[in-house]
């Protein structure tokens, strides 16, 4: 059995389990064992039940006072109820939809009840806890237990079964790291790096072979951008471009003066445009620092020239704010360049015409979606390229957008502080232009870092600021409640707030797992204020603009990097009102403390972003993941810079030594390149 293996070759998978792990992406034994943990569970010391609290993950050693209950609410759900006896006292236990442990579990016997504690009135409940005797528990106590991304069906049991059952039976592949590389750069070896990332003996163990991994992603997206650069450099751009006073007299008459960080940018982007090379330039900027506007005079200097433009964005309501917008600075400067939307969602005729519109070059400046590269897009005269929020479109999808203008501009533009040092690795195909300076009209966030009793008077807060007329955010890193992570969840946490709020409050929520046409309609019917308060996952992070939004409240904001907790406080202060972010923490841990006190005292992304890269290591590893930067397996470029630097230090030297990597010894590593930019970079999103 080797990594290529179907995965229903694994016992045990027959139809219905295969399509349940597809829908988790996994289709092979490779795919499997590449599933890497999200965290990890240590299980918890057995207390007393008279130490049950609200919200806390218990586990109490008991029997049942009476056998268990059964009790019918409707066809879909079923309450299994009873009461643990201990030495201290009793506890209310219920399991929902399990009616089946009436007989199962015995008055009598003895368990371990491991769940979380839930306070209803004046009653406190322990929810769904597992079961394990006493032995059992004490053995899971000794390690760490992995903890995996689940879909509807998967179950954290059956992917571990499959990945024990996986690496007991895998033909281990021929090394790919060189042995000096190893060496150099204290790497685990393949083979105990992949049992121990999944079984881990304990954190030390787990570590070493996390940073196998974690170096192995970094060094094959570098080799991979060292390979893009080299395609690029080599290319002459097609069309002449030349400086236009049209770009010049926009400026002057915007209503409003650029900025000098603006301004600056500008020059450069109009010295690449104009100097016979094809462009490949990052915009970096917080939010509301203008990039959106040097894009559209990007776009007016190519159309100025007799060349289409594109800007891809990551959803439709950004796509349709974006053209509005730019439809309107036409008008008002009386400009006769014709703008074009293309998105997904548009009927099979609106997309026809917007095809033969684009093809016959009677438009100018497309703006939309992923729809811009699908196959039935034919570019008549694409001279530049600009993606908003590179990292949730990547080099794969830069690249094919490329490809139908020949070799086009193209420009990147993103809102995710990051150090300048980080960033000329991770970008290492695009020159780095920052717009490190907010516009003088721009009120400055008020934050407040709390802890979970302050969430009351947060909920009076958000009401008084639509009785204003205004709207809110709510943060939650969770989906759906989950038994193995004690964090709020959008589901069951929209319920709540709709009964902590007056019932003429419109409360919504909205996350990744939502089909795209119901995620734009509740971005659309956000945008409309026909909903005040949004509950939401970091979806949010990227993709609307909502001037009218006032409030960002984020719960278990420990769990959060704090660019990325920067990133979702820059929903808010988009328009002329004084905005607020107000961060809810459950932990008490002093440099959790520290960390967020940093984002309560600055709203400046650049020196947060700093910061944050300072103070994270490999301990943050159980608790908070960057996400959003670049969504890699297991890498996070703030806790693992360090090891990014090693893993570009390394591809550097080889491609010094080898640039075609054609010596023996790195036919294995080529192969593995070649298939990592065919396959990996489109599934990673990079």
């Amino acid at each position: 059995m080797d990594q290529q293996t179907s995965l229903d070759r694994l016992k045990g998978i027959g139809e219905k389990t295969k399509a349940v792990f597809e829908r988790a992406g996994i289709r092979t034994v490779g795919d499997l064992l590449s599933y890497y943990p999200r965290t990890y569970r240590r299980f918890e010391e057995i207390s007393d039940t008279a130490h049950a609290a609200d919200g806390a993950v218990i586990a109490v050693y008991g029997t049942l006072e009476r056998a268990p209950v059964v009790q019918y609410l409707n066809r879909r759900m079923q309450i299994t109820s009873s009461v643990i006896l201990d030495a201290s006292g009793r506890l209310a236990v219920r399991w929902f939809n399990m009616p089946y442990l009436r007989n199962t579990v015995k008055p009598g016997v003895y368990y371990v009840f491991c769940g979380k504690a839930v306070q209803k009135g004046n009653r406190i409940y322990l929810d769904q806890p597992s079961l394990y005797s006493l032995e059992q528990y004490r053995e899971l106590q000794k390690e760490l237990q992995p903890v995996y991304v689940l879909t509807k069906g998967l179950t954290n049991q059956m992917v571990a079964k499959m990945v024990r059952q996986a690496l007991e039976n895998l033909e281990l592949p021929q090394e790919i790291l060189s042995e000096d590389i190893r060496s150099r750069y204290h790497l685990a070896e393949y083979a105990y790096a992949l049992e121990e990332i999944h079984f881990p003996r304990d954190e030390h163990h787990m570590l070493l072979a996390r940073r196998r991994f974690v170096f192995e992603e970094f060094f094959f997206f570098i080799l991979a951008l060292r390979r893009f650069k080299e395609r690029r450099v080599e290319a002459e751009y097609a069309y002449p471009v030349a400086r236009s006073p049209l770009t010049d007299e926009v400026i002057a008459h915007l209503g409003y003066r650029l900025t000098n960080a603006q301004s600056r940018v500008w020059e450069e982007i109009q010295r690449d445009m104009t100097s016979g090379s094809v462009m490949a330039r990052l915009i970096q900027g917080d939010v509301g620092s203008g990039k959106t506007i040097l894009a559209f005079l990007a776009m007016l200097l190519a159309a100025a020239n007799g060349l289409q433009s594109s800007l891809m964005v990551p959803t439709e309501v950004l796509a349709r704010q974006h053209y509005e917008s730019l439809s309107a600075l036409l008008s008002q400067q009386n400009l006769d360049f014709v703008p074009q939307l293309l998105t997904g969602s548009m009927t099979a005729k609106e997309k026809r015409t917007a095809y033969e519109k684009i093809a016959s070059g009677e438009v100018h400046m497309i703006i939309g979606t992923h729809a811009l590269i699908q196959e039935k897009v034919q570019y008549q005269k694409l001279g530049l390229v600009i993606t908003d929020e590179q990292h949730r479109f990547g080099v794969r999808q830069r690249e094919t957008l490329g490809e139908k203008g020949g070799e086009p501009h193209t420009l990147v533009m993103s809102a995710t502080p990051i150090p300048r040092t980080l960033a000329v690795i991770l970008y290492g195909d695009l020159e780095i232009s920052a717009v490190d300076e907010l516009p003088a009209n721009r009120l400055p966030i008020k934050n407040c870092v709390v802890n979970t009793t302050y969430r009351a008077k947060a909920y009076q807060f958000i009401c008084r600021e639509v009785e204003k007329g205004r709207q809110a955010y709510v943060i939650c890193p969770m989906v759906e409640e989950s038994e193995q992570i004690d964090a709020e969840d959008v589901i069951s946490y929209t319920e709540r707030l709709r009964g902590a709020l007056p019932a003429d409050i419109r409360v919504e929520y909205l996350h990744g797992k939502m089909k795209p046409k119901e995620k734009n309609d509740v971005m659309e019917r956000f945008l409309q204020n026909e909903i005040q308060v949004l509950v939401s996952t970091t979806v949010v992070e990227v993709g609307v603009n909502v001037p009218n939004a006032t409030v960002m409240m984020i719960e278990n904001a420990e769990r959060f990097g704090l660019a990325q907790l920067h990133q979702l406080r820059g929903r808010v202060g988009r328009g002329k009102e004084q905005s607020y972010c107000i961060m809810i923490s459950s932990s008490q841990e002093g440099r959790t403390k520290k960390r967020l006190e940093i984002l309560n005292q600055s709203n400046d992304g650049f020196f947060i972003a700093a910061e944050d890269l300072k103070l994270r290591g490999p301990g943050d590893l159980l608790g908070v993941r960057q996400s959003g930067l670049m969504e890699f397996k297991l890498a996070d470029v703030f806790t693992d810079a360090k090891v990014l630097q090693e893993a570009c230090e390394a591809a550097d030297e080889i491609c010094r030594e080898d640039p075609g990597l054609d010596l023996p010894q790195h036919v294995v590593l080529r192969k593995k390149l070649e298939h990592y930019m065919s396959n990996e970079l489109k599934k990673l999103n990079l």
